[in-house]
């Protein structure tokens, strides 16, 4: 079953139970799919790598509005884009651990040879790509950057 069809079984099953706050993180979902979709002028499938891709971009925009409300004191604005992240997050693999990513960070820099920030576009080319879904990029980013200043 593609993401779209999952979204929309969602979709009906947050309708019929009168969901607001999954109802909208749905539509998101499905709104960010079919602009991806006819952005070439087609209508065909997207990829699981775009599908991805979408899905942790909508998390992120979610979580930095959230932010951004915690630090204007607006709780009341910033508890639905938190409830919609984790509605978003529902449809991504399972994140790895912060230990689990620096393993993998570590085995990419010794695969590589990396040695100091010269070699960080590299390590990051290649962790982004290993780790795509898994993790977000910021947290792979500190870490490469931690291991290739030590």
């Amino acid at each position: 079953m593609s993401l779209q069809e999952k979204v929309m079984t969602e979709l009906k099953a947050a309708m019929r139970a009168k969901d607001a706050v999954t109802l909208e993180a749905l539509r998101a979902i499905k709104s960010g799919i079919l602009l991806a979709q006819t952005e070439n002028g087609s209508k065909e499938e997207i990829s699981e790598d775009a599908e991805l891709k979408l899905l942790q971009k909508l998390v992120k925009q979610r979580k930095d509005s959230a932010v951004i409300y915690k630090e204007q004191n607006r709780e009341d604005l910033a508890k639905p884009e938190l409830e919609q992240a984790a509605v978003i997050e529902q449809f991504l693999p399972a994140q790895l651990s912060e230990a689990e990513v620096e393993a993998v960070v570590k085995a990419i820099i010794a695969k590589t040879g990396a040695e100091g920030m010269k070699d960080m576009g590299k390590v990051m080319g290649m962790a982004s790509e290993e780790l795509a879904g898994k993790a977000d990029g910021k947290t792979i980013s500190t870490l490469v950057k931690k291991n290739l200043s030590n």
